[in-house]
């Protein structure tokens, strides 16, 4: 995280501390995130700020007319891949929709470029078995995330070693080693995301430019129903029924789009089924585009570890505002 932060590529360097590395900028140390947000709030004062992608979406609170560059952080993905993999991928799906609605409101608020980066990339291994592990190489090494080694030692048939300087790695560390396949130092890892692999080393960087705030159409109304006003479902594949309201067409230009989301909440808000990608669901984005007066079917894909009462909400993606709601509940055949 620190190689992102300004003169990184110039002046990063690592050190030793104790059984840890420690990244140092310049001179200064940054063992966390405080410090290395410190760095930035140093270098533009006033006219930085930071908070989390969470936070920034659910603040009312206004920015400092003084700021020019604003950090949201999220880990969340990283956090929970690394505890539980198997059961976080939907929190990358869930990110990006939080990065969408940030995108719109930084765009309202007056800023006119966004770029988003990433520390690194990841490779998970749903197939692990228990013999897919390496052993490290003989020397002395300090292990960076089971994948990447830093230290002294002999490269062998399971291992690199090159120097560190020829990776641009600047410090205490003379070598830097990592296993030559996609297996970590651990046992039992499915989540890969600190070695030499192209999956974990070579990530995007995306720059927007945002255009002036468009006015938003009339708000749409759509309407939710579900076999004959059925209120149970009985299939972890519901169809819910999906109709753009078009009294006035005169209101609503035929050549005009309208975007959803279509998600299962339960009562504590949290998702428990989204709309199945295909069709009119936009498999990158989980968006659904219709037009005025259309109707259409849309196939939600419940939690399989769900069952009860959930509302199934129809939402604009660009800052979650509800449209409409339906209240169902489960009723599976055992």
């Amino acid at each position: 995280m620190a190689s992102l932060l300004p003169e990184a590529g110039k002046t990063l360097t690592l050190a030793k501390d104790e059984n840890k590395i420690l990244p140092i900028l310049g001179t200064s140390k940054l063992p966390g995130v405080n410090q290395r947000m410190d760095v930035l709030r140093n270098k533009y004062g006033q006219r930085f700020a930071e908070m989390t992608l969470a936070n920034f979406i659910r603040t009312r609170k206004k920015l400092p007319e003084a700021v020019e560059l604003l950090v949201l952080r999220s880990a969340e993905i990283d956090s929970q891949l690394e505890t539980a993999p198997e059961a976080a991928l939907r929190l990358i799906h869930d990110t990006l929709k939080r990065i969408r609605v940030a995108i719109h409101k930084l765009r309202g608020i007056g800023f006119q470029d966004v770029v988003i980066a990433t520390d690194h990339g990841f490779f998970l291994n749903t197939h692990a078995e228990a013999g897919d592990v390496c052993i490290k190489p003989a020397g002395n090494w300090m292990i960076v995330h089971d994948r990447f080694a830093l230290g002294d030692g002999t490269a062998d048939d399971a291992n690199f070693v090159l120097s560190a300087e020829h990776l641009g790695i600047r410090g205490d560390f003379g070598q830097a080693s990592g296993p030559r396949g996609l297996v970590p130092y651990r046992a039992g890892e499915l989540y890969f995301h600190g070695g030499a692999s192209l999956q974990e080393c070579v990530v995007p960087v995306l720059s927007i430019k945002l255009g002036e705030r468009q006015t938003e159409p009339q708000k749409p109304k759509f309407n939710l129903s579900y076999k004959n006003e059925a209120k149970r479902i009985t299939t972890r594949l519901p169809v819910i029924d999906v109709e753009l309201v078009s009294k006035q067409i005169k209101m609503f230009p035929q050549q005009v789009d309208f975007e959803l989301l279509l998600e299962a909440h339960d009562k504590k808000g949290n998702v428990v089924g989204e709309a199945k990608a295909g069709g009119a669901v936009n498999a990158a984005t989980w968006a659904i585009t219709m037009k005025p007066g259309e109707r259409i079917q849309v196939t939600l894909k419940m939690l399989l570890e769900f069952e009860g009462r959930f509302t199934v909400k129809a939402m604009n993606p660009k800052n979650f505002a509800l449209y409409c709601k339906l209240d169902l509940e489960t009723d599976y055949v055992v």
